[in-house]
């Protein structure tokens, strides 16, 4: 089986291509990458060189090099996308471009070139705006609330139209909060982890009581194969751990796994269009498909921090003070 991953150098990306190799040795995998903001090309260096592993730098918003590629696979899993909020308000149009118009140019490469070829859409939580009270489930009606969830919201909806009007073989995951290895330091998990190790003042926004559903990256790439693998065409799977904690949680737990004072903790400005709580009902992908996570999140967690702290090398290029910055959406185009 011949697989085409597009976004494979960025944190989600390359940690689902390693998986994919490494479960299936007889899959031909072919990673598209612009080695944008979040890309790293040493994310894959142990892979680099993998009889069954092809890289290609471009653009996914380029039809040329999309309608040469599609021709010759037999599955697509879209990862590609800009993902974080803070930036999405600080420069709205990169997520427009890269996220919906990207996701556009790709399906209709598949339409044009490729059209019995699966194709699966990494999607998140965020679509679905905010959770008061109860889960997400598949049939909640989307309400995204800032520009990345509303461009991954149109991306989804593109998708599910391609499905129905083209009778595309198409699929959509969407996934509560990762973290793991080779995450870039923008996301909370490794800028506590990063700042704690350098003993500056921990951005905590507004009160720190917005809950977020935690995975490992590793148990998302499982539950991405499966889908990908048994997956219905026109369905869409949400993908959580069952790991509800608020943002202060979250960093005390790793100021104390790395014996750093609470008093690093500093409360910030709130930014804008802040969703209290997110929560996924994943009981249709267990029930369905048979996947569930395998990784308690202490554990994950712990291993997380101890990736970070034998790979400064590989973190230290990221550790930028744009990066870093506590209230990132207030520098305009962090490029």
């Amino acid at each position: 089986m011949k697989v085409l991953v597009t976004g494979g150098l960025g944190f989600i990306g390359s940690n689902f291509c390693r998986y994919m190799l490494t479960k299936h040795s007889d899959y031909e995998l072919i990673n598209i990458d612009k080695i944008g903001i979040g890309a790293n090309p040493a994310n894959l260096r142990d892979i680099e060189n993998n009889r069954n592993y092809t890289f290609i730098r471009g653009d996914i918003c380029n039809p040329q090099l999309l309608n040469r590629v599609v021709r010759h696979v037999d599955a697509i899993v879209n990862i590609a996308a800009e993902t974080h909020v803070d930036r999405s308000i600080a420069d709205p149009n990169v997520f427009l471009q890269n996220n919906t118009l990207g996701t556009f140019t790709l399906l209709e490469a598949i339409r044009r070139h490729n059209n019995k070829a699966r194709y699966l859409q990494v999607s998140t939580d965020e679509v679905y705006g905010e959770a008061l009270e109860g889960s997400f489930t598949e049939k909640t009606p989307l309400t995204p609330s800032n520009p990345y969830s509303a461009s991954k919201a149109a991306a989804d909806m593109f998708v599910l139209s391609y499905h129905k009007t083209y009778n595309l073989d198409a699929s959509i995951t969407r996934c509560t909060n990762n973290f793991g290895p080779y995450q870039l330091p923008e996301k909370l998990v490794p800028k506590t982890i990063i700042r704690a190790l350098r003993n500056l003042p921990i951005p905590v926004y507004g009160k720190g009581t917005n809950v977020r559903d935690w995975i490992y990256v590793m148990d998302h790439c499982e539950a991405i194969d499966t889908a990908l693998e048994k997956g219905q065409s026109g369905e869409i799977y949400n993908v959580s751990a069952n790991n509800e904690l608020t943002n202060i949680e979250i960093v005390k737990k790793i100021v104390k796994l790395l014996n750093k004072p609470e008093s690093l903790l500093t409360f910030v400005e709130d930014r804008p269009g802040h969703d209290l709580r997110y929560s996924l009902d994943s009981t249709k992908i267990q029930q369905t498909l048979g996947w569930k996570p395998k990784i308690a999140f202490d554990e994950a967690l712990s291993s997380t921090i101890q990736w970070y702290l034998k790979n400064e090398n590989w973190w230290m290029p990221f550790a930028t003070n744009a990066i870093l910055h506590p209230t990132p959406w207030k520098l305009g185009g962090m490029r």
